[in-house]
């Protein structure tokens, strides 16, 4: 299959997550959560800033901020200075868990989820920072993933890539849970395994799936429409950038495999994919 995907980024990460345009910087971000590094590029020129723990998701807060997570912590990042503020803890009590995927809702907050580092059945959960607070939302999961939002706001989407299943909820209007979360894809009985996600423009959901070689599009109702083969294994995350959010960018991970290819591990590009929407900035403190 003929899609047009090429290599955008050619150094190996063993678990690469947590993929982030941002829309201010037209700069793409991504993790090597496991290496606790926090990697990115512009052009020919190659950025990477290591902190000494995991790392895995982030939020852009303004032009030259980022809110990172990492296993204890949720922190302000300068891009240009490389200066850490911290924000709030994050299960810095809690030993042996570490963060997972997250993403910016569009009410500027930020949800992130924990796992066990060995990744215990039902040890993680789902939090959400919002003017300054980290609150519980959902609990029991055991690898969170494929956080991602409707643009209008109305409802959010996550899975639990252990389980198979990718699950849905209704937002109020300060983009809270509102009643109970339902299952927008069961992915069990075909063996496959929901890892980053997206929501585009039109409210389709796309899936980096791991394991499988590949990006699934579905549409609003679950309904499977899309799906660009890729080459590595283990596919896990994404986001749509470039000047008309056409692009979409796609992080792979060489973690389970016993022998990485090449073509594992590497971050991939796959022009004139869909229609994304930009990232919400988050928002750091309560508006005044």
């Amino acid at each position: 299959m003929n899609n047009g995907a090429t290599i955008y980024d050619e150094r190996p990460c063993l678990l690469g997550e947590g993929a982030l345009w941002h829309p201010l910087r037209m700069q793409l971000f991504w993790f090597d959560i496991l290496a606790g590094k926090l990697l990115s590029r512009r052009g020919d020129q190659e950025f990477a800033w290591e902190f000494g723990e995991c790392v895995s998701a982030a939020g852009w807060v303004d032009e030259n901020r980022l809110i990172i997570a990492s296993e204890t912590q949720l922190f302000l990042f300068d891009i240009e200075s490389g200066e850490r503020t911290h924000l709030a803890p994050l299960e810095a009590d809690v030993p042996g868990t570490r963060s997972n995927d997250g993403r910016a809702d569009p009410k500027g907050g930020f949800w992130i989820g924990t796992m066990g580092k060995k990744a215990e059945e039902g040890r993680g959960a789902i939090y959400r920072f919002h003017e300054g607070r980290v609150e519980p939302l959902f609990g029991g999961i055991t690898i969170p993933n494929a956080i991602c939002f409707a643009p209008d706001g109305s409802r959010a989407y996550f899975a639990d890539t252990h389980e198979g299943i990718v699950y849905t909820v209704k937002l109020d209007a300060e983009g809270w849970p509102e009643g109970d979360r339902e299952v927008f894809l069961d992915l069990s009985a075909e063996a496959l395994h929901p890892d980053g996600a997206v929501v585009d423009a039109n409210g389709c959901f796309w899936n980096a799936q791991w394991g499988a070689s590949r990006v699934a599009r579905y549409s609003r109702e679950g309904k499977l429409e899309h799906v660009i083969a890729l080459p590595p294994t283990n596919t896990s995350c994404l986001a749509f950038g470039g000047l008309d959010f056409r692009t979409l960018y796609v992080t792979s991970a060489r973690q389970d495999l016993e022998e990485p290819r090449l073509a594992d591990g590497l971050v991939y590009v796959v022009p004139e994919a869909g229609k994304g929407v930009p990232e919400p900035a988050v928002m750091i403190e309560a508006e005044r």
